[in-house]
């Protein structure tokens, strides 16, 4: 099968420039943002998930949304403390004081909107926890390009070769992940 690679192998000369520019290309695309955006309602969704299981604060609201996401998502407390209010105002949520702080929790009536939604929460969607699913992928992907880099750059020509025989069956390998039913 044909090298995935220009002509002149992974290493020679200028077409290390065109490795690094993909490298970087694939690294923003991919990388984790503070404060990625969510899809309307998610917020809303995540806040009552959470709500169910305990009270909270805000900040602890949006470090377990971070937590759950596998990082891949924290939203600011700019969307969660108007949707806090705003869930207050529907009466699905009370606040109460304490220790300088407000905690929200459930009324009745949030419990039993939570318990009538068929929904899930938007971590459990997105992949999961911590390592597994959509963040950790990406991840995984960004250091086996630093690596294919790395052996381009100080490899010789025998281990530039071998390499690129590793990511073109490294890429089958994930094309039939998808092909499994």
């Amino acid at each position: 099968m044909a090298s995935s690679f220009p002509t002149g192998g992974f290493g020679a000369g200028p077409n290390i420039d065109g490795i690094w520019q993909a490298m970087e290309q694939f690294r923003s695309r991919f990388e984790k943002q503070t404060g990625t955006r969510a899809g309307r309602g998610e917020v809303r969704t995540a806040v009552l998930a959470l709500l169910a299981e305990e009270p909270m604060h805000g900040y602890q609201i949006i470090h377990e949304i971070e937590e759950r996401s596998g990082g891949s998502w924290k939203p600011s407390a700019g969307s969660v403390y108007p949707t806090l209010q705003l869930l207050a105002d529907e009466g699905l949520i009370s606040a109460e004081e304490s220790n300088g702080r407000k905690i929200y929790s459930l009324t009745e009536e949030g419990r039993e909107a939570v318990a009538d939604a068929d929904t899930t929460a938007p971590w459990e969607s997105a992949g999961g926890a911590a390592g597994h699913g959509h963040a950790a992928l990406p991840k995984a992907g960004i250091e086996l390009a630093q690596a294919a880099a790395q052996v381009g750059r100080t490899g010789t020509p025998e281990q530039i070769q071998q390499a690129v025989t590793v990511l073109d069956d490294a890429r089958r390998r994930l094309y039939s992940i998808l092909a499994q039913d």
